[in-house]
């Protein structure tokens, strides 16, 4: 069972408050270059994809950004459950940010991701959106060596009420990194559902930061820094737990937000510098640079497609997305990727590799 957070922190270790000044200054960059890019929304579904891939990967999926763009029936039907528990996580995102104007982070905001989380896939008879109802584990085959074993069923409830308040008690004088560092903490101690709590409580740590006003957007895929070092990760949650180093585990959560939000505003960055660019390619295709316009602007959030979806989307003929995608592609804005004269596949192949 773990202790209270909803009380006053004492910081010990100095450079804390070091780590909190960097991580505020990276995030607050970042937040302001994603007002420097026009439509801006079009490119945040890739960022929620990026985040969806990592976050899903640190439990084992085997589903890539390349994978993920692409539609269900374009998948091997091996990788599908994999492949759907990324789509899950970047809905289940979506959901929250949504909820969040009626509602604040707390538990009844996540049952509502949990239950996102859990759809369609292995586990989704796993009471999605409930509290768990038998003793849970992490590590080991069973209970016998497990590595933790987190609270009774009895006393979650208990534990989640006092978690429900920490995050919303704004009377509490300790940066709002640190407190979303503790929540995040406390969360997976807990592990209140009977699966799905990674993922859970790796997207209440971006709703905090919308929330509480860090990030205007879902920018920051903080999973890729934890999936890389997945090890340490577990090891400093762990240290809580075991020998309550608590500073150790703030200190590697800021961290966190540091580096992911410097490769963040590198990728926006990264994304200003390719739109131009595309521009003026677009330029060249005279009568046909109004079409690519539209598919190059469709692309930047779904940047994996076939001609039906451009035909669709774009309200056009078969043979004039033909046409104007052949051009794309001659110009090296697209790539073809599945060598086929017919059920071909396109991509946004230097857009994407940006998320890679």
């Amino acid at each position: 069972m773990p202790s209270r957070v909803n009380k006053a922190y004492d910081i010990k270790d100095p450079n804390v408050l070091i780590y909190v000044e960097k991580a505020m200054h990276r995030l607050g960059e970042l937040n302001a270059y994603s007002y420097l890019i026009p439509d801006v929304d079009f490119f945040i579904r890739m960022h929620i994809n990026n985040e969806a891939v990592k976050s899903s990967r640190i439990e084992g999926t085997k589903t890539g950004i390349d994978e993920a763009i692409l539609n269900r029936e374009e998948i091997n039907p091996e990788m599908r459950d994999d492949w759907q528990k990324v789509q899950n996580y970047a809905n289940a995102m979506e959901y929250g940010i949504k909820e969040m104007k009626e509602l604040p982070v707390c538990m009844r905001l996540l049952c509502g991701v949990h239950k996102e989380l859990m759809q369609e896939v292995r586990g989704e008879d796993k009471q999605p959106g409930k509290f768990r109802k038998e003793q849970n584990w992490i590590g080991g085959k069973s209970i016998q060596d497990a590595s933790f074993i987190p609270p009774h069923p009895d006393d979650v409830s208990d534990a989640l009420q006092d978690w429900e308040k920490f995050v919303n008690n704004r009377r509490i004088t300790i940066s709002d990194l640190i407190q979303i560092a503790i929540a995040h903490y406390q969360f997976e101690t807990i592990h209140p559902f009977n699966d799905g709590n990674g993922r859970t409580g790796r997207i209440a740590i971006i709703l905090q930061l919308i929330e509480m006003g860090v990030l205007d957007k879902p920018t920051l895929y903080l999973s890729d820094f934890f999936e890389k070092h997945r090890e340490k990760y577990y090891d400093t949650l762990s240290a809580v737990r075991d020998s309550n180093k608590m500073d150790q585990w703030i200190l590697f959560f800021l961290e966190g937000l540091a580096e992911t939000a410097k490769k963040g505003r590198e990728t926006l960055q990264n994304i200003v510098a390719l739109r131009e660019e595309y521009a003026s390619k677009v330029f060249t295709l005279d009568r046909q640079a109004k079409l690519a316009d539209k598919i190059l602007t469709h692309a930047f959030s779904h940047p994996g497609f076939n001609v039906a979806e451009i035909v669709q989307h774009c309200k056009t003929s078969t043979a004039t997305a033909n046409a104007v995608i052949s051009k794309m592609v001659d110009c090296g804005m697209l790539k073809e990727i599945t060598g086929y004269s017919r059920n071909r596949i396109f991509v946004l192949w230097e857009y994407l590799a940006l998320f890679k």
